[in-house]
């Protein structure tokens, strides 16, 4: 069965701004996005990053919390990320280059230099939006509430991926120049692998199309594929491991796509993190776990440039869709290798509703065999 669907752009331009959960731009809001690995945050500094079109400055203070402000000053609107951190009081504050006034990792504004003793104004009374952060395993994350006003807690709890080492094995990087939900649909293709990712080393040509038969099924905000044997042609993982391995694909919305290669001595994690930047740049962001699997340290130097080249395939057929795109909107998404295209688009439609009836998400998807050639 095939279908037409409209690109990303035009959902974003239909996203109705009485609805709860989205923006305009098509981006959900009341969740959390990944912000930046924790070795990026060094105590006492802090930068300037893009999320759902705004600017966020993320940093550490000395004391090593994590922070995340929106990166304004509401004085004259100069970065706060270009200022300094400063102790004020006992707790560490930022402080705009500007006139000096000082923001707590709270959002509220603790000293303003130029009042005089007997000012009457209260600097407590102006305040910086503040985003939640929660911070696991070299990842820092942030929550995007719907509204920016908002001291509500988070809707939904921080990701959660199961028992991690504390620190990555490596991080990578990357920015498709793309709507997240095309970069989101482009990362969990099926079919594209043999085409675009066909190295000597993962899936050479001469290895052909094979069927692939995978039962799918909803899990939280999301779906994932089965526990099962990786394909035959997946030399790297049985020269790794060793042995008999499993593999389990999962998503979950907004955009985290992760996958586990274990057996009985070792786990390896790899997670893909989107975090929209603008209505056309997604930030990609890949981080790889183990535990066990001795061999992963020793093959860091290669599996880091493996790594990169296959995030670097996918954002050049990215630039290459953008041409078409630039004079056809519309996709053909057929069964099977679109269906998850299609979840993806059933759970954000779900995720809006439920927050603006302000109700319990109901996963929409039902368990599926799909079945394709790759």
């Amino acid at each position: 069965m095939a279908d037409s669907s409209s690109s990303a752009p035009q959902q974003a331009a239909s996203a109705s701004t009485d609805k709860t959960g989205i923006n305009d731009d098509g981006f959900l809001t009341d969740c959390w996005y990944l912000a930046a690995p924790s070795d990026e945050l060094k105590a006492g500094k802090q930068q300037r990053i893009m999320v759902l079109g705004e600017p966020v400055v993320v940093g550490r203070t000395p004391a090593g919390e994590a922070f995340a402000l929106r990166d304004i000053c509401p004085h004259r609107l100069v970065p706060l990320s270009a200022g300094q951190q400063i102790e004020t009081e006992g707790e560490w504050t930022l402080q705009c280059p500007y006139h000096g006034w000082r923001f707590g990792t709270d959002g509220g504004c603790k000293h303003m230099p130029s009042l005089t003793d007997d000012s009457p104004y209260d600097p407590s009374r102006v305040k910086v939006r503040r985003y939640p952060v929660h911070e696991a395993s070299g990842a820092v994350y942030l929550y995007v509430a719907h509204n920016p006003r908002s001291d509500a807690p988070p809707a939904v709890p921080p990701p959660e991926f199961g028992p991690l080492p504390e620190k990555p094995g490596f991080v990578i990087h990357d920015v498709f120049n793309a709507h997240m939900d095309d970069a989101v649909v482009g990362l969990m293709d099926p079919a594209h692998v043999p085409f675009v990712h066909n190295q000597w080393w993962w899936r050479p040509p001469s290895a052909g199309l094979k069927l692939k038969e995978k039962p799918f099924g909803p899990t939280d905000r999301g779906w994932a594929i089965d526990r099962h044997q990786p394909s035959s042609n997946s030399k790297l993982y049985r020269w790794v491991f060793g042995g008999k391995v499993e593999t389990e694909i999962r998503f979950q919305l907004p955009g985290y796509r992760w996958e586990i290669i274990s057996n009985d001595t070792a786990r390896l994690l790899t997670l893909t993190c989107l975090t929209p930047e603008a209505p056309k740049r997604t930030r990609i962001t890949q981080f790889t776990w183990w535990t066990g699997a001795p061999l992963l340290h020793l093959a860091v130097p290669i599996a880091k440039p493996m790594a990169r080249k296959f995030l670097s395939q996918d954002r050049e057929m990215v630039d290459l869709q953008n041409e078409g795109m630039a004079h056809q909107k519309a996709m053909l998404w057929i069964d099977d290798i679109d269906v998850q295209a299609k979840w993806y688009q059933r759970l954000k439609r779900e995720w809006t509703e439920c927050r603006t009836e302000d109700r319990a998400f109901s996963n929409p998807i039902e368990p599926r065999v799909l079945r394709w050639m790759s």
